[in-house]
């Protein structure tokens, strides 16, 4: 009986703590589980967190494209990694928000990266049946600063 009573206590405690994260927090979440479920290869658990009506790179690829391109570099790296750098999260309406970051996706079948791409992502979400699913997204590689080089005299 005791333990019923801290089973069901634990689990309300955790309902309400799901409830009271931000906007910001759950599509940051939502963003982790994705890296995750890419980097295992689970390619449709990773399209469950896409809307049907998906677009990218300004509506040249849909749900069904953006799937195979997954697929493609899922199969193309046996060791996809990605790593978010600073995601910025905006409600722009009602059960609507954009996320903005840059993505390092490195890839190759050893231990150490064979090749590796710094992206600037855009993103737009929507809340359906609770949670937050990626609507849109456009990336392009990222144009990193000029690093001087040592002057030789």
């Amino acid at each position: 009986m005791r333990f019923v009573l801290n089973s069901t206590l634990i689990a309300l405690l955790l309902v309400a703590c799901t409830e009271s994260l931000s906007v910001e927090q759950k599509i940051i979440a939502t963003l982790q589980t994705m890296e995750e479920t890419a980097e295992a290869g689970e390619h449709f658990k990773f399209m469950g967190h896409i809307t049907e009506s998906f677009r990218a790179q300004q509506g040249s690829m849909d749900r069904r494209g953006f799937h195979r391109f997954m697929i493609f570099q899922i199969n193309r790296h046996r060791r996809l990694q990605a790593t978010f750098f600073p995601i910025h999260v905006r409600e722009t309406g009602v059960d609507m928000a954009s996320a903005h970051f840059r993505l390092l996706v490195t890839g190759g079948g050893n231990l150490l990266p064979e090749s590796g791409q710094l992206f600037d992502v855009e993103t737009q979400w929507l809340l359906e049946g609770g949670d937050w699913m990626l609507e849109e997204a456009s990336w392009k590689p990222a144009q990193l600063p000029d690093i001087p080089t040592p002057s030789t005299h």
